[in-house]
């Protein structure tokens, strides 16, 4: 043996297959535990007559240790471990980071895909990801649960099924339809051209970061995900609280690459024949030296197909399996509902990294295909960008084929511009230094849209992964200005690896929360930068507004100037406006129901033209079928254009404007109801009023 590394990691592996522990080895060898450690780390090697004594002890064949041979994998050899309950009596009813994002089909479309496009391998191929949709049942289920040890899982499924508890309701529905239709759904994610679950079994690497650990993201700095929640999102969309993985490593771990498979079941507190559980349970190898903790192992073919996680190619990358698999809205119940809820996800969230320009290749590729028991239900469908961006599509790539012009003269025109980011200090940075990037100017594309779009006249955020991060409707646009869709490029996925680019990245990343779907004030922002952090970020979404503003202006000015003889023949002059109202109205109204449980509205307002501010109070207030209407209080208010936010409460609008949008968050504390069983309106009053 040249290599007594290889050795070491061979010689450890077979030790935890055989339950032994290294002391237990260095008694039966009349050795020291300091000279088995010292093999098992490769910094030394055993003496022939040790090494015919190590097989023998271990049940190999003769010259196994040579050719560092494996014993064949057993199906007694894997286990489920769960870990015992705290000693203090502490409990933990559900895994909170799974509570982080709605368990449907969308989210999980947009959490793992962004996961994936992390982990991209080779920047000059694609990532490739399929979800795989299948309902297995009769044999094919009995061989499942089989491989899946079910008969050594069940009891703690019957513990832990408590319907008083949240977690406790789900398990309890999704054992119910197992039992009822003699069937499971299992969704697999696949990705190739990924980095795969590298890194030792509990240090630091990707697999410690997913498989034991929560809140950690073990990510670059140019990555779309930063809180290490979006894992916790395959475990949530599965009734049974539980995921197997299989991964093929892009960088050897133990000497090996292919089928490094583990089991992750997520069950609240329970107690089993006497015993109290913490929560969260592996299927892998007892590992003696971690006290029967269980790890992963390299399975043989056969068991990775009973588990259904077999994989396409050799490619690096990780297949997620999803056990009893739902849409927690209730929307998507069929296979096929599932299979077009998928597509329409990732078509939605991820049209960008799926365009490139001509003779290359995108960042992603990805494609739905259901199945029952084997036979195709619904046909695996590519996801096209082009079918749900048309407009943006055009957008993106002519910027990346340098095909934009500075203005618009067809319907296929792309006009490119930028938009400033101011860029803050990090608080960290003692002296400032003079090269630091205090600035990134992000690049805005707009093109015109059908007449048939049904949401025109809208801005779409993104950055380094290019996965949509937020939509921003452009109001007060020019009358008679065409309608049009925008694109903003911001940090990496302006295509420059500049310091600035590097900068605006993170400074952007640090700006969104968990769902990653806004650019706003946010923990990570204040705790990371200098005061103003947060002014930058509110200037940056005013500047992208306004300069989309500019480019239709300056469209409707060339417009205006016509052949002269047309001129002469026609009279352009537009009908006298409607009489406006004399008071500021509520105009556009959009919301949506947070995850912390909180309205989030963004507002246009029409105000009557006059020299003077106008100073009104919103108010937001939830709808009943009879009786006054219950006022909730604003946690949060923020001016987007022609507005500004006073005491905190009132809105001041800018003189001899027409339009002003700003953005309200409701303080949960003061709803009279949950969110989810009522609308909500916004009205706007006096200041007297508001506080009467």
């Amino acid at each position: 043996m040249e290599d007594p590394g290889t050795f070491g990691v061979w010689l450890g592996r077979q030790l935890r297959r055989q339950g032994m522990s290294q002391a237990e080895l260095a008694q039966r060898l009349d050795v020291t535990r300091a000279a088995v450690s010292a093999w098992v780390t490769g910094r030394a090697e055993p003496r022939l007559e040790k090494i015919r004594l190590i097989e023998e002890i271990l049940g190999l064949t003769t010259g196994s240790v040579m050719t560092l041979d494996d014993v064949p994998d057993s199906a007694g050899n894997v286990v489920w471990y769960h870990r015992p309950a705290h000693r203090d009596g502490g409990r933990e009813l559900g895994n909170p980071a799974a509570f982080a994002f709605e368990s449907d089909l969308r989210v999980l479309a947009r959490e793992a895909t962004q996961n994936s496009l992390d982990e991209r391998r080779d920047i000059d191929g694609p990532v490739r990801i399929r979800y795989t949709l299948h309902e297995v049942s009769g044999e094919r289920l009995y061989r499942f649960l089989k491989a899946l040890r079910w008969d050594d899982l069940e009891p703690h499924y019957e513990a832990a099924a408590d319907r008083n508890t949240k977690v406790g309701r789900v398990l309890t529905n999704g054992l119910r339809e197992m039992r009822e239709t003699s069937s499971l759904l299992l969704l697999r994610v696949d990705d190739y051209n990924a980095n795969g679950l590298t890194g030792p079994e509990y240090d630091d690497g990707r697999f410690a970061a997913v498989v034991r650990r929560q809140l950690d993201s073990h990510k670059s700095r140019s990555a779309g995900g930063s809180f290490g929640l979006g894992k916790a999102v395959l475990w949530g969309t599965s009734q049974l609280g539980l995921v197997l993985i299989n991964s093929t490593l892009s960088e050897p771990y133990e000497g090996r690459t292919a089928r490094r498979v583990i089991g992750r079941l997520d069950l609240p507190w329970r107690q089993v024949n006497g015993e109290d559980y913490a929560g969260p349970s592996w299927l892998g190898e007892p590992d003696a030296e971690m006290g029967g903790t269980a790890c992963s192992w390299w399975a043989d073919p056969d068991t990775v197909d009973a588990l259904q996680l077999k994989r396409d190619s050799d490619a690096p990358g990780t297949s997620f399996l999803i056990v009893a698999a739902h849409d927690g809205t209730g929307e998507a119940t069929t296979l096929e509902e599932m299979h077009d809820a998928l597509v329409r996800s990732l078509g939605e969230n991820f049209w960008a990294s799926m365009v490139a320009k001509s003779g290359s290749r995108p960042m992603l590729e990805a494609s739905v295909v259901a199945l029952r028991d084997g036979h195709t239900v619904k046909a695996a469908e590519r996801v096209d960008p082009d079918e749900y961006e048309p407009a943006r599509v055009r957008a993106l790539r002519a910027f990346l084929e340098g095909t934009t012009v500075e203005e618009l003269t067809s319907d296929e025109d792309v006009v490119r511009t930028t938009v400033r980011l101011g860029l803050p200090p990090l608080k960290d940075t003692v002296v400032i230094d003079a090269e630091s990037p205090n600035e990134h100017e992000a690049v805005l594309l707009l093109t015109p849209t059908n007449d048939d779009d049904p949401a025109p006249n809208k801005i779409v955020c993104m950055r380094g992964s290019r996965m949509v991060v937020m939509k921003r409707s452009v109001s007060d646009v020019p009358m008679g200005a065409r309608r049009f869709q925008a694109v903003l490029l911001a940090g990496l996925a302006t295509g420059s690896d500049t310091p600035d680019a590097f900068a605006a990245e993170e400074f952007l990343r640090a700006a969104e929360p968990p769902e990653h779907n806004e650019w706003k004030k946010t923990d990570d922002l204040t705790a990371m930068y200098a005061r103003g952090a947060a002014a930058r970020i509110q200037e940056f979404r005013v500047a992208m507004l306004a300069e989309a503003r500019r480019l239709l202006r300056v469209q409707e000015r060339k417009s205006e100037d016509g052949p002269p003889a047309l001129r002469d023949l026609l009279s352009l002059d537009p009908p006298p406006a409607p009489r406006r109202p004399g008071f500021p109205t509520v105009g556009d109204v959009e919301g949506s129901i947070r995850t912390d449980g909180a309205w989030q509205v963004r507002v246009e307002i029409r105000l009557p033209e006059r020299e003077d501010p106008w100073v009104m109070a919103p108010v937001l207030r939830f709808v009943t079928r009879s009786g006054p209407k219950p006022v909730a209080e604003w946690s949060e208010l923020v001016p987007e254009s022609h507005c500004e936010v006073i005491d905190g409460t009132l809105l001041r609008f800018a003189p001899r404007v027409r339009a002003a949008v700003f953005t309200g968050v409701s303080d949960v504390t003061s709803h009279p109801v949950a969110a989810h069983m009522a609308m909500a309106e916004v009205d706007l009053v006096r200041p007297k009023e508001a506080g009467a």
